[in-house]
């Protein structure tokens, strides 16, 4: 199979006509699109206006319900754009490949799958855990990654319920169960959200008022893929960890220095990052002020802008692909990163 991500501007939360474009011009074919992930503004609302404006395209060329596209292909819209954070979408193409890597390489893949429908007195519990624990599970298998060490990020959207922390909590350990990051049997209710001695350093999780099940993107390399796409991943022990940062990108293939080059920078095709900075009230034993200052309401957001810049200065891109997260989604304070990188010249 062949993989490929399309990185599409947003000029405000409802615009899809870079997807229609791609449509129909037959650059890509509806039935080939798994998943989009959306850097959108705002909140629930136009997080909700976003996936309906996908929805509306996406029915008219697959001819199918609007319920039918939202069950059929995940929609993951990450709400709230701080400082220089631009607005974008990501497509997930996935289509029969024409060719074959040699020497066994490993390339780019990815998989989507969905936990059945969360009751809400599932949302934020053990059970949650295990249903997303499945769903990694599966969608690894899609995507013939055969080695957890081959997973490099994993993706989810949840449902918010009466607590969007404890849900979000839940998915990122279900996430790390089933990539053998956190023992099943050390996890509790009370270990949600409480013991951050917990975590994954490859998964990032949304909540969004808009899901009803926890929908889930694997990705990772497999000798399976026929894809001139790579992706490598890393930990920012901090916000201002740009040694971490680089090691992330060496994990992709890139083997710079204090900066990229004009062409590495072109190769760069997607960076998912979870930020994680507004989790701890300091940094590097300095205080800062998300917590308290005017926009404490909005400390995710702040860390989400923190990192957009910290990581767009390194590769030269503001749309990069960050949630905020400190629910067992990295040890606290620290960044997750995972690059995406096109392959140039043969093998890596």
């Amino acid at each position: 199979m062949n993989y490929e991500l399309i990185r599409c501007d947003m000029e405000h939360p409802g615009d899809v006509s870079a997807l229609q474009t791609l449509l129909k011009e037959e650059k890509i074919k509806a039935e080939s699109i798994k998943a989009i992930i959306a850097q959108t503004e705002g909140d629930g609302y136009s997080r909700g206006y976003a996936t309906l404006a996908f929805q509306g395209l996406l029915s008219s060329f697959l001819s199918m319900s609007h319920e039918a596209v939202f069950e059929q292909i995940p929609m993951m819209m990450i709400g709230k754009t701080g400082g220089l954070m631009t607005p974008h979408y990501t497509l997930f193409i996935q289509e029969e490949g024409d060719k074959v890597h040699q020497f066994n390489e490993k390339r780019f893949a990815f998989g989507v799958a969905s936990t059945p429908v969360l009751d809400e007195n599932e949302i934020g519990t053990l059970k949650q855990v295990d249903y997303v624990t499945e769903a990694v599970k599966q969608a690894m298998e899609q995507a013939d990654i055969k080695s957890i060490d081959d997973v490099k990020c994993v993706e989810v959207k949840c449902p918010w319920g009466v607590g969007g922390s404890l849900s979000k909590a839940a998915s990122a350990l279900g996430s790390a169960v089933a990539l053998e990051e956190v023992e099943r049997e050390s996890i509790s209710q009370e270990s949600l959200n409480r013991d951050h001695s917990l975590y994954s350093v490859k998964t990032s999780v949304s909540a969004g008022q808009e899901q009803v099940s926890a929908r889930v993107i694997v990705m990772g390399n497999s000798t399976a893929s026929s894809s001139d796409l790579y992706i490598g991943s890393g930990v920012m022990e901090d916000a201002l960890d740009v040694v971490g940062l680089r090691k992330s990108f060496e994990n992709a293939g890139i083997k710079a220095g204090s900066t990229l080059s004009n062409d590495e920078m072109e190769n760069i095709v997607q960076v998912f990052v979870n930020a994680g900075a507004d989790a701890l009230s300091t940094v590097r034993g300095r205080r800062h002020t998300m917590h308290t200052d005017a926009l404490a309401m909005h400390s995710g957001i702040l860390a989400k802008a923190v990192a957009n810049a910290v990581v767009g200065s390194y590769v030269g891109e503001t749309r990069i692909l960050c949630s905020a997260g400190s629910e067992h989604q990295g040890p606290q304070g620290s960044n997750l990163i995972a690059p995406v990188v096109r392959v140039t010249g043969g093998a890596l």
